[in-house]
């Protein structure tokens, strides 16, 4: 079993989790990640475990020093009741599955650190945002992440757990999942097509970074935003992952044209009764601008993180 001075990493075989591992190993800590999956994780054991599912007795007999609660379901877009529900059973019920099932171990850990996302502010447009603004999620994603939220803070207070939350926009990596990983892809293969001039900003921040500050957060608590403070805009992001792709900067759709697809779109979406990729809720926050303040984290945390444009090539690795 994992000795006092280790840490325990939910989805670490994930992307990234991988990121947090690696920072933890590099640190000389001895790390135990909790993966659905038997790829481990490079410098861990390996607990195999699901959220949805968790073992109660799993972690009987352990002891952990931090957990850092990464794991979760995101970069999916439901289309029924179930694949809804399917957030919460993994974001929140597994959270307290989680919690419960530590409960259980040798002692209670010092520390429990949640990644969590700005999802929860439910925010559609904005400028800045920081970690006051009220938290109005109602989608499946951001509602379950909002419950998990407030499941760890309740826990850390009522057991005597120094609770930290990273609350994450975009995360920057290679081989990055979701709308990154798409938008590379799309690039390398010609097939991207940007909408309107490009100029809205969305805050995002290097997985790497967040690797890194994450013991600081174990130590200390609190909540904050992690963003690169730079906002980049669509197109400065479009460029730069071009050049370092070697290919030329995509073309973009005018906004009428892309306004037109959209109203399709929604006619289509009353037929079918589902979401389709193009609608004109979709396309307003396209070319809307969302950033979030990490201000906080600069000042309690030291967080000082590097621009993601500046660091294109590793993103289309």
């Amino acid at each position: 079993m994992p000795s006092a001075e280790a840490s325990l990493v939910t989805g670490g075989s994930g992307f990234l989790g991988r990121h947090v591992v690696r920072a933890l190993a590099d640190a000389g800590q001895a790390v135990t990640v909790l993966a659905r999956g038997s790829d481990p994780a490079p410098g861990a054991a390996v607990l195999a475990g699901d959220l949805a599912a968790l073992d109660p007795e799993l972690f009987r007999g352990s002891e952990f020093a931090a957990v850092y609660h990464v794991a979760g379901l995101a970069h999916t877009v439901p289309r029924t009741p179930a694949e809804r529900d399917r957030f919460r059973q993994v974001n929140a019920a597994g959270t307290a599955a989680l919690l419960a099932a530590l409960e259980r171990a040798k002692r209670l850990p010092e520390s429990f650190v949640l990644v969590s996302t700005v999802a929860v502010y439910g925010a559609e447009s904005g400028t800045l945002l920081d970690e006051d603004t009220p938290r109005r999620a109602a989608d499946p994603y951001g509602a379950s992440k909002r419950e998990a939220e407030d499941l760890v803070a309740e826990w850390g207070s009522r057991r005597g757990v120094r609770v930290g939350m990273a609350r994450l926009p975009l995360i920057a990596g290679g081989h990055a999942p979701g709308n990154l990983g798409a938008m590379v892809r799309g690039i390398r293969r010609g097939r991207y097509l940007g909408i309107g001039d490009g100029s809205a900003r969305r805050s995002m921040v290097l997985a790497r970074d967040v690797a890194a500050v994450l013991p600081v957060m174990a130590r200390l608590g609190g909540v904050y935003n992690l963003t690169d403070g730079h906002h980049p805009s669509f197109a400065e992001l479009e460029r730069a992952l071009a050049a370092a792709l070697g290919k030329r900067a995509p073309r973009h759709l005018p906004m009428s044209a892309a306004a037109f697809a959209a109203r399709l779109g929604d006619a289509a979406q009353s037929l079918l009764k589902r979401d389709l990729p193009l609608n004109t809720r979709r396309l307003s926050k396209m070319v809307s601008s969302l950033t979030f303040s990490d201000a906080r984290a600069r000042r309690d945390l030291g967080w000082s993180p590097a621009r993601v444009v500046d660091h294109a090539a590793e993103l289309v690795e």
